[in-house]
């Protein structure tokens, strides 16, 4: 299993069916693929797909791993120009406990 199927399924089952997030995100790994959580409807829906988000973050998928496992603080990650986000800032803000574990 390559480590976007793992990443993937991972957030799949930390969203669950109503994440509270209402909006659709989008993690942009560049080469690597991305993943798109839909969460503007219930259930939530997270896919590889490529489509419009109401916020887009880019970042490796190595750093949102290490965010996860609690080794790369968020903020930091963002003042280093390891994660760049577009859109919604508030939203980006609610997936930390997502992120978790």
């Amino acid at each position: 299993m390559s480590d976007l199927e793992t990443l993937t399924q991972k957030i799949a089952s930390a969203v669950g069916e109503n994440s509270g997030l209402g909006k659709v995100v989008k993690f942009d790994f560049g080469d690597a693929g991305k993943i798109l959580i839909d969460a503007a409807n219930v259930p939530n829906v997270v896919s590889n797909e490529d489509k419009p988000a109401d916020t887009t973050i880019q970042i490796s998928i190595d750093d949102l791993t290490a965010m996860g496992k609690g080794a790369l603080d968020p903020m930091m990650a963002f003042m280093m120009g390891k994660m760049k986000i577009q859109g919604d800032m508030g939203v980006a803000q609610k997936l930390a406990p997502l992120l978790k574990g």
